[in-house]
């Protein structure tokens, strides 16, 4: 894969799993992350060049992608990556970390894609990959605010897809399940249900770029019960939810287990 990629959000998680798929299949990689110490320990073990990048400041996402091209050449993919969780009672979420959730998950992406474009367009040729999530269709107590956010960014992906599938540039969303990933620290799995592992979304990725496509929900099988759920009857599908313990699993969790986390997402 003779690609120049670029990942937002990479210094840990689904990024950095994403940035060691990718550089296996032979792709050239670029690391951003806001942690600039915990980027360029990355990318040093990669062997990757890696820079900092605020998705929230223009100024920053335009310098990360500058210094992307100019370390390895015209971008062929970018993954807008960077987000938060903040998990909790509606009622009990601040308006700074509502603020900051936003401004990370749904305009990071919104700004990442504008500025990819303005690269790829002229070039007639691109992909934009926005990792958004199945919170985005499946809602879920306790994650009204994260639900909003990956909503917006399936909205905002699809329909920058359409406006620019004529002119040589793929735009795309990657759903994943609950992954195993410092977002879901202090949280249970969903009752019979095991999380995915931040190496399945890479592999989705991986296979994305490969044969582009708009959606990718991780694992496939649960874009087939996402289909199939929205037919049933919302009794059932409360129902459902109820049994499976979604109802509870973002209300009652381990605060002391997420404290690293929401530290580090409001620092």
């Amino acid at each position: 894969m003779s690609k120049v990629i670029a990942i937002t959000g990479a210094a840990r998680g689904i990024g950095l799993a994403t940035a060691r798929a990718l550089k296996a299949k032979g792709a050239t990689v670029v690391i951003g992350d806001i942690d600039e110490a915990a980027a360029k320990e990355a990318g040093g073990r990669l062997g990757a060049a890696a820079f900092p990048v605020d998705v929230t400041s223009r100024e920053s996402f335009t310098a990360f992608l500058a210094a992307a091209e100019e370390a390895a050449g015209p971008l062929d993919v970018l993954i807008n990556n960077a987000g938060i969780m903040p998990i909790g009672p509606v009622t009990g979420e601040s308006d700074a970390d509502a603020r900051r959730c936003l401004d990370i998950n749904v305009h990071g992406v919104m700004l990442g894609t504008k500025l990819a474009l303005e690269r790829m367009l002229p070039r007639g040729g691109g992909h934009i990959i926005n990792i958004a999530s199945l919170a985005g269709v499946l809602y879920t107590p306790g994650l009204a605010l994260y639900n909003a956010s990956k909503a917006a960014v399936i909205g905002f992906t699809e329909a920058t897809r359409l406006e620019v599938q004529d002119r040589g540039v793929h735009v795309s969303a990657v759903l994943p399940t609950f992954t195993n990933t410092d977002l879901v620290a202090g949280t249970a799995s969903p009752k019979g249900q095991k999380n995915a592992e931040p190496e399945d979304i890479a592999a989705a990725v991986v296979e994305l770029i490969g044969r582009p496509r708009p959606q990718m929900v991780v694992p496939r099988k649960l874009g087939r019960q996402v289909r199939i759920s929205g037919l049933l009857p919302e009794k059932v599908r409360q129902s459902m939810s109820r049994k499976l313990g979604l109802d509870k699993i973002f209300l009652e969790y381990d605060p002391e287990a997420r404290k690293a986390y929401d530290a580090r997402i409001r620092g």
